[in-house]
């Protein structure tokens, strides 16, 4: 089942939901709206290797914005850092953004119990748009959990994606063994 906006507030009061900085003006009904922070990436090279690191640029959105083209993959982050301790959180997008031809995930959508850290945003768009940080591009919504839980995200030894960045992450494909 889908959490309430009373859910949610009462596992943040608890601190098994973390949301930095949090506004109560962007909790919905049953979301939390997050914001394009300043950040962006894309990959040096046009041509990806899924067995090799693929190195990015960094870039930064100025005042006046920053121009995505189609048939680019931004990578972008939220401008909230969060922790799930015990809920599924899922990330998508708002229907504002979906109607400006934006997808700001290809399929990192689910996050894990016990994520803690910016979400890394999988840009693309069908039209050029201008993007402005600090912009509504999200929002989370989360999902209980039944039974309990083993592995926790933050605590697994083979995570790839733990390490606490305002940066957008690279995919680490490469560390898997195929």
């Amino acid at each position: 089942m889908i959490w309430s906006d009373k859910k949610i507030l009462a596992a943040i009061e608890k601190g098994e939901i973390v949301i930095e900085p949090f506004d109560r003006g962007n909790l919905g009904t049953n979301s939390y709206d997050v914001h394009l922070s300043k950040h962006l990436a894309r990959y040096e090279n046009h041509i990806l290797d899924a067995r090799k690191h693929n190195p990015i640029v960094h870039e930064e959105i100025p005042e006046e914005g920053f121009l995505l083209h189609p048939n680019t993959l931004y990578l972008g982050s939220t401008l909230e850092y969060t922790e799930t301790h015990s809920s599924v959180p899922f990330l998508e997008g708002k229907s504002s953004v979906g109607r400006l031809g934006i997808d700001i995930h290809a399929t990192a959508g689910k996050g894990d119990v016990g994520f803690c850290n910016h979400w890394t945003l999988e840009i693309s768009c069908t039209h050029p748009v201008r993007v402005y940080a600090g912009m509504p591009i999200g929002q989370l919504i989360y999902f209980g959990v039944e039974g309990d839980i083993e592995n926790y995200y933050n605590k697994k030894a083979n995570a790839k994606y733990n390490k606490v960045t305002v940066q957008p992450m690279e995919s680490m494909m490469w560390k898997n063994r195929f």
